[in-house]
């Protein structure tokens, strides 16, 4: 078979996996933002140790790299840039076969077509962002420098930010979710813009971890053991 198989590439495997799962997730029934949410976050969490775990190995041969490389976008590119997309469907879809709140009529008023083209320019700039990153990956490989700075906001992010965001949603005890939609726009520019974000070490991956675990574990809480989750 094509392709490689080893340790180094299961991490971003389980990442795929995860972000697919969410996608059907989200679009079950009447939407699930919110264990769309989960799947999310445990796709960051694969996302934040791939690399890591993929250089343990000495022996890997170029063509290893540049595969590992290939195929953390292209998971990426279903998990944190896709699967947002869809939470924000899930919201959208959970509104309008449920009972809708009152402060949610800004939301339905609203033509589905424009937060259709919401995901459609979310995605690609996720795309164009995670393309970007490609090249430059490789231009690093050949030179046999490591990239130690991103340009743009990185894709992953997403993992922590929507996340982020349908936490403090409920939160508030009202529906913010027309944001939902802004946030997409807003991170959409930030993956193109050309500012330079420099890549952290292992302790600012462990503190990232541990963000998403806490919104992990509050999500839990709001699904199953708080009030209505909006």
């Amino acid at each position: 078979m094509i392709g490689f198989y080893d340790y180094t590439v299961w991490l971003t495997y389980l990442s795929l996996f995860s972000g697919v799962v969410g996608i059907f997730v989200a679009q079950a029934g009447p939407g699930h933002p919110y264990i769309a949410a989960i799947f999310l976050l445990f796709s960051g969490l694969c996302d934040a140790f791939d690399g890591i775990v993929a250089r343990t190995k000495k022996d890997r041969s170029e063509r290893q790299k540049k595969y590992g490389i290939q195929i953390d976008s292209l998971a990426d590119l279903v998990a944190f840039g896709v699967l947002p997309a869809c939470i924000g469907a899930a919201i959208y879809r959970s509104m309008l076969l449920l009972e809708p709140r009152p402060e949610q009529a800004l939301v339905l008023a609203v033509p589905y077509a424009v937060y259709v083209a919401v995901f459609v320019l979310y995605v690609l700039a996720a795309l164009i962002r995670l393309a970007f990153f490609n090249v430059t990956a490789e231009e690093s490989c050949e030179d046999g420098k490591a990239l130690k700075t991103y340009t743009g906001l990185p894709v992953t992010s997403a993992a922590l930010i929507f996340p982020a965001f349908l936490l403090l949603r409920h939160l508030l005890g009202r529906d913010i979710a027309i944001f939902y939609y802004g946030v997409m726009l807003l991170v959409a520019g930030l993956f193109l813009s050309r500012f330079s974000l420099r890549k952290p070490g292992l302790k600012g991956v462990l503190l990232m971890v541990a963000f998403g675990v806490l919104e992990f574990i509050l999500i839990l809480v709001v699904k199953y053991y708080g009030a209505r989750a909006f």
